[in-house]
């Protein structure tokens, strides 16, 4: 990508920004073109490595995707990433991208905060839906979820436990149904945005954006703004709407 390409994209200051920091050329310079055709009118800052997030300072960002490179998760290494993020944006969520579906590695970065995780195996749909689910403020673990396309190691959940990842399943692929715009309004909504500042922001009229807040809501079942943030929240950390028989 040239240096121009990579100017102009840093330079839309006022647009929701992901950063995607990987390693591989092939691999970074494929998720940015995927989440370009999926977040119309979002910015996408790619770097090599933590060393270069001094690109990123004053641009919008919402989310930061980082390599996990083979690395362990009490690695030295990633945990320098981690502290050199921290400093610079200590309140946007951290996603992994990753080559295997260790449910130990996603429990062990759980607990040091990381809110998704996104390994080669997720089918691109799934892969879309956890992105709008960080992004929604929810937290993304396909693994410890049963949702990984290949399974993981550990027995299938028996009982209610089975149900329970069932459910979590069809959440993902209810939120990856959303469309770009929905995604784009949905994000913004959970930041507290009010509709003429989602539709400044977006570039949006105020009747299409309650139009496609009238389609989350139908959605996600929801009567109300609040109710859309809330569900979301509450369905990520593993909560349901229902009380258990």
């Amino acid at each position: 990508m040239s240096n121009s390409a990579k100017t102009k994209r840093h330079m839309r200051r006022n647009a929701p920004t992901i950063v995607v920091i990987q390693h591989s050329t092939l691999a970074r310079t494929t998720v940015v073109k995927l989440l370009e055709r999926e977040l119309a009118g979002w910015n996408f800052i790619d770097m090599i490595s933590t060393e270069s997030l001094d690109r990123a300072l004053g641009a919008e960002v919402r989310l930061i995707a980082l390599d996990l490179a083979g690395r362990g998760v009490e690695s030295t290494s990633l945990r320098d990433d981690l502290a050199a993020i921290a400093v610079r944006f200590p309140e946007v969520p951290i996603t992994l991208l990753l080559g295997t579906d260790n449910v130990d590695i996603a429990r062990q970065a759980l607990k040091m905060g990381i809110r998704g995780f996104f390994s080669t195996s997720l089918p691109i749909d799934i892969a879309l839906a956890g992105l709008r689910l960080v992004l929604a403020g929810g937290t993304f673990c396909p693994q410890l979820l049963g949702t990984v396309a290949n399974g993981s190691n550990e027995h299938p959940p028996a009982g209610n436990e089975a149900e329970r990842s069932l459910d979590d399943r069809t959440q993902y692929l209810a939120i990856a149904d959303f469309t770009p715009r929905e995604a784009d309004v949905l994000a913004e909504l959970q930041c507290g945005c009010s509709n003429k500042v989602i539709a400044g922001k977006l570039n949006l009229s105020g009747h299409t954006v309650k139009m496609h807040l009238q389609h989350i809501m139908r959605k996600l079942q929801a009567q109300n703004r609040t109710e859309v943030v809330a569900r979301l929240v509450r369905r990520a950390d593993g909560e349901h709407d229902v009380s258990p028989s």
